[in-house]
C-alpha cells in the first residue's frame, strides 16, 4: 500500500475559545490525509474492485494516525467524517469508490463503538483546492451538537494522476452549541440514528 501513498499529512485544529468565552475543555478536530495514486486515472472502467481492499487499509491506517496525532484512544472519538477529491486526470466515481468500499470498515476496525454513517463529501478538482469534510457523532447522527465541518487542503494535491483522501475526528461537539434536538447523554446507540 505505501507504493500507492505519495504524501501524507496530519493537520490538528483546536479551539480555545470562542468570541471571548475559554471553552473547559479546549475543541480538537484532527484531518489525517493521504494523497494516493489514482491507478484508473485516465482510464474508463465500469469496476474498481482493487479499491474495497486498499480502502479498507486505508481507513485503518488514517483513524490510527489521528489517533496518534491527537494522544486519544478510540473512545475518546466524539465524531468524524471523510472527503475524497480526485485530481482532473480521474473522475469523481474514482474517489467515491475509494472512499465508500472497504474504507469505512477499516476506520470501524478500530473504532469498535462507533454505530452511525461515516458522513462524507467527494468531488473532482484541481491540486490545492479546498474540500469540506462533514462531521458528526460516531453514535447517533442525530445529535446536532456535533453538525460540523473541517476544511482541508494541501497546496500540491491532488495531482492529475491522484486522489486526496481525509479521515477527520473530533474530541467534541461545537463550541457552546444551543439549538437543541438529541443530546449526547440521551443517546440510545442501537441505530447509528439516534
Amino acid at each position: 500500500m505505501r507504493d500507492f501513498i505519495r504524501k501524507e499529512t496530519v493537520i490538528i485544529d483546536e479551539t480555545r475559545s470562542e468570541i471571548g468565552r475559554k471553552l473547559e475543555t479546549p475543541l480538537k478536530k484532527c484531518a489525517s490525509i493521504a494523497v494516493v495514486k489514482n491507478i484508473y486515472a485516465g482510464k474508463d472502467v465500469q469496476e474498481m474492485p482493487e479499491y474495497a481492499e486498499y480502502g479498507k487499509e486505508l481507513g485503518k491506517r488514517l483513524i490510527n494516525q489521528a489517533l496518534a496525532a491527537l494522544h486519544i484512544t478510540a473512545d475518546d472519538v466524539n465524531s468524524y467524517g471523510k472527503a475524497a477529491v480526485t485530481g482532473l486526470g480521474g473522475e469523481q466515481e474514482h474517489g467515491s469508490a475509494l472512499l465508500h468500499t472497504g474504507f469505512d470498515e477499516g476506520v470501524r476496525s478500530v473504532l469498535t463503538t462507533s454505530k452511525a454513517i461515516i458522513p462524507s463529501s467527494e468531488k473532482s478538482a484541481p491540486a490545492g483546492c479546498s474540500v469540506d469534510v462533514p462531521l458528526h457523532n460516531k453514535l447517533a447522527l442525530k445529535v446536532r451538537t456535533h453538525f460540523d465541518a473541517m476544511e482541508v487542503s494541501i497546496a500540491d494535491s491532488p495531482r492529475e494522476d491522484e486522489i486526496l483522501i481525509a479521515l477527520c475526528v473530533t474530541t467534541g461537539g461545537r463550541p457552546f452549541p444551543r439549538v437543541g434536538g438529541l443530546l449526547l447523554p440521551d443517546i440510545k446507540g442501537e441505530d447509528g440514528v439516534v
